[in-house]
């Protein structure tokens, strides 16, 4: 049976991927720290926009659970794309050139029509998602959805409606391991070459079959840091989101170079 990363190097024009350890996501984020610090203003000024953001779109989607949930979990979905600014300054950073944020938007500017697809693609599996939760919710709710609080409570607390719980994390996890796959180094590889869309995401999926287990781990980390991000009401993603952002350059950097 033909191993999918032979057939993804048998349709499309993907460099060469190179292995890594399973360690190596920690040094990407000690890397993407040390980006970071030395670009300290533009990448604080990009957590700030976007941690903004986030509060106010989780307090707009808290009073309807289906929302607040898909709101924390399209965060993820749309974060590789957020954080493209972040690939553009740790680009520079590389070159042995520091970045303003303004001259971190002329990055953007330069890639700004394959990022538009990307953001397209990325908006709709986003209202896909949305459509799903709300059918997964009405199935089990009808017309009583329950407030925030009250949903938490019969979610954790009481364990009622333990298929619905089951039935989202199936759904959602199924999402968010095939976007994570597509969009790992995507955005990365596009801010660093004149590639399209399809042969990015396809590099990107190319990545994590060659290299599952440091997959793992990244996504792992990913997950971990974003849900300190939340848990401090979106305060710690101003450092936590450039962080993550510049780390991925280095993930790309390492397999694809």
């Amino acid at each position: 049976m033909e191993k999918p990363a032979d057939f993804l190097s048998q349709h499309f024009a993907i460099p060469h991927i190179r292995e890594v350890t399973p360690q190596r996501p920690l040094d990407w984020l000690s890397r993407g720290w040390s980006d970071m610090r030395d670009n300290l203003g533009a990448s604080v000024c990009y957590g700030l926009f976007f941690a903004v953001i986030g509060y106010a779109l989780l307090t707009f989607a808290a009073p309807r659970p289906y929302l607040f949930t898909t709101a924390i979990s399209g965060f993820l979905l749309v974060g590789p794309l957020a954080a493209a600014g972040l690939y553009e300054i740790s680009r520079r950073h590389e070159r042995g050139r520091n970045s303003s944020f303004r001259s971190s938007l002329a990055g953007l500017r330069r890639r700004a029509d394959v990022l538009l697809h990307f953001g397209l693609l990325l908006a709709l599996l986003l209202i896909a998602w949305e459509r799903i939760s709300a059918v997964v919710f009405a199935l089990f709710y009808a017309d009583n959805v329950p407030d925030l609080g009250n949903f938490l409570q019969s979610i954790i607390l009481s364990g009622e409606h333990t298929a619905l719980l089951v039935a989202y994390l199936f759904v959602g996890g199924t999402l968010a391991v095939l976007v994570f796959c597509a969009t790992v180094i995507a955005i990365p590889m596009m801010m660093a070459r004149d590639t399209d869309m399809l042969t990015a995401m396809a590099t990107s999926a190319r990545a994590v079959a060659v290299n599952p287990l440091p997959m793992l781990v990244w996504a792992v980390l990913i997950v971990a840091l974003v849900a300190m991000g939340f848990a401090t009401l979106m305060v710690g993603m101003v450092i936590l989101l450039p962080l993550l952002g510049h780390a991925s350059w280095h993930a790309y950097r390492d397999m694809v170079g």
